[in-house]
């Protein structure tokens, strides 16, 4: 007879006490089949979670390299560049036919200076010239004080740098900088005149383009032109109008949206989407094979008990229920363990350094209590853990920031729903894919094979 979902045998009476035999439900016995070897059980949901980590973190690093922030106000600007190459100037007689294209509000010329700061090995930020008094129009998310823009404009060899740059190298208004650019060949000296902030990027910046033309690096000629169109309904228009403004000339332009030229950019780097692609389907087949590996062996060692159910009345589904219940749950802890993990440090890297130090003290007591029961392999495996973890929780702390964390690098890695919704969907698909083989070995199972078979 099947067991629908407890077993209780009947009570014992001995004298005036009452004994019961304690029930076994189907989930304390799914529990503790999956928990029988501990150890083993502990490796395969770290090694999901290690997995499904490393598989959120190349997804949100993807990301943030292919799909670039876009704030609001970017929606109506247009970069106008060389139709031949980015690398190729533009004449700065550009600007008053530009300007005249109906639709448009603001122009500024806008070139990369691709200066070194110090004697870094290489840029970690960018710098580009444009015309000051145009800013509020172009960027009007670049958040600055009146005293510290009225300077900038009003000293030609001042600039205002990013928030995030100044943090970094702890640079404050007034301090004077030299830059040398490996695309001029110049060194150009700036005073700070002030900090900017709100952009998705405020690592870049920006000074007079007036200034680099004096340097005689590039009189005449610019890299850009940086374009505010006055509405959305305008954009087509507009940047088709500044494409045949200059067709037929010695300078042929192409003029695309901000992010348009921003993803031409990312192009450059090649199909970076199918390489991650392939290192993510990698470590799905590796996770695959752990997890199968795992199930297979937990469910050879307990063919005599599964027999045993066979011949008491557990039909087949039910005991495939129990597999597969055994499976998904191993898969869904790691999954907790990994994209939690992940997200808790994109999101907040000050509480996953704390959760990481919890752990890694949690691993140093247990540690000494396994030196007191003399298992010294336990004890070194869990000390070298507790001091991984315990380092990796310094460092998460001492950063706080992904910008910090990631050397500038990155300014921030979002781990967004979709991220979440994929890796729980490869958890599940893990859990059960990987019972589908021992499952179909036990429904195959004869019962006196099964009994026969040694624990």
């Amino acid at each position: 007879m099947a067991c629908e979902s407890a077993v209780v045998p009947p009570r014992r009476t001995i004298g005036s006490w009452q004994s019961a035999i304690p029930a076994v439900t189907v989930s304390t016995f799914i529990l503790k089949n999956a928990l029988r070897n501990k150890r083993r059980a502990t490796l395969s949901i770290l090694s999901v979670a290690v997995s499904l980590f490393l598989l959120v973190t190349l997804q949100v690093a993807l990301r943030e390299m292919t799909v670039p922030p876009e704030e609001v106000a970017s929606a109506l600007r247009v970069i106008v560049r060389s139709k031949v190459s980015i690398a190729n100037l533009l004449p700065a007689r550009q600007r008053a036919v530009i300007e005249r294209v109906p639709g448009v509000e603001a122009v500024s010329p806008m070139t990369w200076f691709g200066g070194k700061f110090k004697d870094e090995g290489e840029m970690t930020f960018a710098q580009f010239a444009i015309d000051p008094k145009t800013l509020p129009i172009l960027s009007p998310e670049s958040h600055v004080s009146e005293a510290e823009f009225q300077a900038w404009v009003n000293n030609r060899s001042s600039c205002i740098i990013g928030r995030l740059t100044a943090q970094k190298h702890n640079l404050e208004i007034g301090d004077r900088i030299s830059l040398t650019s490996i695309f001029y060949t110049r060194t150009l000296d700036f005073t700070i005149a002030g900090i900017f902030s709100g952009t998705t990027d405020d690592r870049n910046m920006l000074f007079h383009h007036k200034y680099l033309d004096e340097s005689d690096s590039a009189s005449g000629m610019v890299g850009t032109w940086w374009v505010k169109v006055r509405s959305a309904e305008e954009m087509q228009r507009v940047t088709d109008a500044i494409n045949k403004a200059f067709e037929n000339t010695s300078a042929e332009v192409r003029a695309e949206t901000e992010r348009a030229f921003m993803l031409s950019f990312i192009s450059m780097w090649g199909d970076i989407t199918l390489f991650i692609g392939w290192i993510c389907l990698a470590v799905g087949l590796a996770l695959l094979f752990v997890t199968a590996s795992t199930m297979s062996m937990a469910i050879r060692e307990r063919m005599r008990e599964l027999a045993i159910l066979k011949a008491v009345g557990f039909r087949i589904g039910e005991l495939f229920a129990f597999i597969l219940a055994e499976s998904f749950g191993l898969a869904a802890a790691g999954a907790v363990l990994g994209v939690g993990g992940a997200w808790l440090l994109f999101t907040h890297p000050p509480l996953a350094g704390g959760a990481m130090g919890m752990i890694a003290a949690g691993l140093s007591v247990w540690c000494v209590r396994l030196v007191w029961r003399q298992r010294f392999l336990g004890a070194l495996l869990a000390m070298l853990g507790g001091a991984f973890l315990g380092y990796i929780a310094s460092y998460v702390l001492t950063h706080e920031t992904i910008f910090k964390l990631t050397s500038g690098f990155m300014v921030t890695l979002e781990v967004t729903p979709r991220i979440l919704g994929v890796s729980a969907t490869v958890a599940a698909a893990l859990g059960i894919i990987a019972c589908a083989a021992p499952a179909w070995a036990v429904a195959r199972l004869s019962v006196v094979k099964g009994l026969r078979t040694l624990d």
